[in-house]
């Protein structure tokens, strides 16, 4: 199913889809799940271990989707993790989905690092590094052009 750790190619099913054969706009935050904590695992890092591997925790803030094109049962999509921001105490996933290498939706999700008495804390320096090893936007960031 996957090429690289930071991409994720599927081909849609009759139970990703509405009762007419189009994708069912939830099924992209499932992919987008897989995709995200696919790679961390590729990398070392377990979603659900992280406060024992990095003395954090993160909490999904914030997640959107832009839905560009029309995406059928049995379309093959690819998902791309691409790096949009890093803040101080956040940082966003960019997930760019394409159909023969063409933007048909785009999604994000915000992430805010917490510490184990749940304060506010800093990205922590391994996870910062992973993150920008992921490419910038394609499509661009806000309106998935």
């Amino acid at each position: 199913m996957t090429q690289r750790p930071d991409q994720l190619t599927f081909r849609l099913a009759y139970g990703d889809c509405d009762v007419v054969g189009i994708a069912y706009f939830a099924i992209y935050y499932r992919w987008m799940e897989r995709a995200y904590t696919s790679w961390l695992y590729a990398n070392g890092i377990r979603s659900g271990e992280m406060q024992e591997q990095l003395g954090i925790v993160t909490v999904g803030v914030n997640s959107g989707c832009n839905y560009l094109q029309t995406v059928k049962v049995f379309d093959e999509l690819t998902c791309q993790l691409v790096l949009d921001r890093i803040g101080g105490s956040s940082y966003t996933v960019g997930y760019e989905f394409t159909r023969d290498g063409e933007l048909v939706t785009r999604g994000t999700m915000t992430y805010a690092c917490r510490d184990l008495e749940w304060n506010k804390t800093p990205v922590p320096e391994k996870l910062e590094a992973l993150l920008r090893t992921l490419p910038g936007p394609r499509f661009g960031a806000r309106d998935g052009r």
